[in-house]
């Protein structure tokens, strides 16, 4: 099934963020949603970060370089977006630079965190705000299942009450946020990379979503 880009009128969103947790989907989902608009794709670095690995095998004593590395190399992303003109093209990424203190306060320690922080202010770093924020919703045993199928090697060390506290993390960050507009997506039982019909049903959400904070069920819309 062939989905038609959005209408680019003064109203389109032209930075759009895709979110949610480990393994929910949403580098994929950024790159197919970016073929469908012809907008430029702004990934993050997650396997070129040398201490990631380590931090999922032995977690605290690799947490504070895990979580400098991803605050350094976002934070030259966003510079490089700015001196490129952010707002050009349309961009379709897969992270909000502000969830950056919500890992910081869920795997560093008091002390590293407060370093973390100090190192953040000193950047001042004036990240930009997106016109519309996806977040993708799961259940800790769809994470686990699609971490699996997947097959990368050092994902397989996560472990379950880590992808717990992940997503609870993510609801209360959530719940929270009121940069602009949020568009909440159950992606619990869809499948939009791989089935055009689940594509095709988000994509038409995200076309009506212009403002505000929406939930979306795609289960309970197929059945309505």
């Amino acid at each position: 099934m062939t989905v038609s880009p959005l209408n680019r009128n003064a109203d389109s969103s032209r930075y759009i963020v895709i979110e949610g947790p480990i393994g929910v989907g949403k580098t994929s989902l950024a790159k197919k949603l970016a073929d469908s608009l012809s907008a430029d794709v702004l990934l993050e670095e997650v396997y070129e970060n040398p201490f990631l690995e380590r931090f999922y095998r032995d977690g605290q004593s690799a947490a504070l370089p895990a979580q400098m590395f991803f605050l350094f190399a976002r934070a030259r992303q966003i510079e490089d977006l700015r001196q490129a003109d952010m707002f050009a093209n349309v961009r379709v990424s897969d992270y909000l630079f502000s969830k950056d203190q919500l890992f910081a306060e869920l795997n560093l320690s008091p002390d590293e965190l407060n370093l973390y922080n100090q190192v953040t202010s000193s950047l001042d770093i004036e990240a930009p705000i997106p016109d519309l924020v996806i977040y993708l919703q799961s259940s800790v045993d769809a994470l686990l299942e699609r971490i699996a199928r997947r097959g990368i090697l050092f994902e397989r060390a996560i472990d379950r009450r880590y992808l717990e506290r992940v997503t609870e993390a993510y609801a209360r960050f959530f719940h929270a946020y009121n940069d602009g507009p949020l568009l909440i997506v159950n992606a619990s039982q869809i499948d939009p990379i791989n089935n055009e019909a689940d594509y095709a049903q988000l994509f038409q959400q995200i076309e009506r979503t212009t403002g505000g904070r929406h939930f979306f069920n795609p289960v309970a819309a197929a059945l309505a």
